[in-house]
């Protein structure tokens, strides 16, 4: 009785300690409030990094990330790193969120952003975001920009090319 009891107790605060952690995983996607996330966007090192703000929801989103995926691909073996941050809503990680990138078989790092706080956090992304998606903010050493449009791997790569 006293071992059941045990368990019971270790299964209810395994539940709690899960719940109330801050970061969340689903699958290999990532749950973070800003704060958590805010240091991805001031990373300093040898790296190029392309942190994409989107949405499954968002048509021209969607449309663009088979060209971020190609970036990746062409150029993560040179210090590109790509990571797409979802703006989903949480609730909808598992049913909408999760199969959509299996479904498009995305291989770059994808996070989710669950602040409801947008206008506390957009600016500090960039003072030039007024919050409309695609949005994507491009750092490497002595280089940031952010650009609230839709891309074509032309055009990132223009970008990138004299980064590497």
């Amino acid at each position: 009785m006293a071992f059941l009891r045990f368990s019971l107790l270790l299964l209810v605060f395994s539940f709690l300690s899960f719940s109330f952690s801050p970061a969340i995983y689903a699958g290999e996607i990532k749950v973070y409030t800003f704060d958590e996330f805010e240091y991805r966007l001031y990373q300093e090192d040898d790296n190029i990094y392309v942190v994409n703000f989107w949405a499954t929801w968002c048509a021209p989103c969607v449309k663009e990330i088979p060209d971020f995926e190609k970036l990746n691909a062409t150029y993560k073996d040179r210090g590109l790193k790509v990571l797409f941050v979802s703006l989903d809503f949480p609730g909808q990680l598992e049913s909408r969120v999760v199969p959509f990138v299996e479904r498009m078989n995305m291989q770059a790092e994808v996070v989710l952003l669950n602040d409801p706080r947008a206008n506390r956090w957009i600016p500090r992304v960039s003072e030039k975001w007024t919050g409309s998606i695609p949005a994507t903010l491009i750092y490497a050493k002595g280089f940031r920009e952010f650009y609230e449009r839709e891309f074509t791997f032309e055009e990132l790569e223009e970008i990138i090319k004299p980064l590497l």
